[in-house]
């Protein structure tokens, strides 16, 4: 049996947690809040393909969180969100069906902090944070991938 945790394994996660972290807080202005348009959540979709890919997805979402304007509950909260999503995307068939649970349980689990925190109106934020999900992850993120699932080279890479 091959240690889980060899060299390889330790890179991947800490490469892919520093690309979503690097990438929600450089983008910080459209990556919180109700209107958020996480650009790094296209990210979420390496889950589907390879589950290997989980703990660099969801250590990146910790530390993107831990620079949110709703503090820990977002460190909390916003993990929880990506480890379900995740957790429903790796057993998912389809990624066009993968893509939705982002949507679902960020528009739910974020909705509701942001609700709870500021008062905000809480179906209108759960649909405007599933929106920007869905425009992120669906409407960009799956064509995107699979254009890239084409590449041989790329393909090889992340299915390892």
């Amino acid at each position: 049996m091959q240690n889980r945790f060899n060299a390889r394994f330790i890179a991947r996660t800490a490469i892919i947690a520093a690309i979503y972290a690097a990438l929600t807080v450089g983008l910080a202005p459209i990556s919180y809040m109700a209107l958020q348009f996480r650009l790094s959540e296209i990210l979420v979709l390496l889950a589907f393909v390879n589950p290997a890919f989980a703990p660099g997805l969801v250590l990146g979402t910790f530390i993107a969180n831990l620079f949110s304007p709703l503090g820990m509950i977002d460190v909390i909260f916003g993990t929880i969100a990506t480890i379900m999503s995740i957790r429903y995307m790796i057993i998912s068939k389809n990624i066009w069906i993968a893509s939705l649970y982002p949507t679902i349980f960020n528009g739910i689990i974020i909705g509701a902090e942001l609700h709870f925190v500021y008062s905000l109106p809480l179906a209108l934020t759960m649909l405007q944070v599933a929106a920007g999900e869905f425009v992120v992850v669906t409407i960009l993120g799956v064509p995107l991938m699979k254009a890239l699932l084409k590449n041989k080279a790329f393909r090889e890479k992340i299915e390892k």
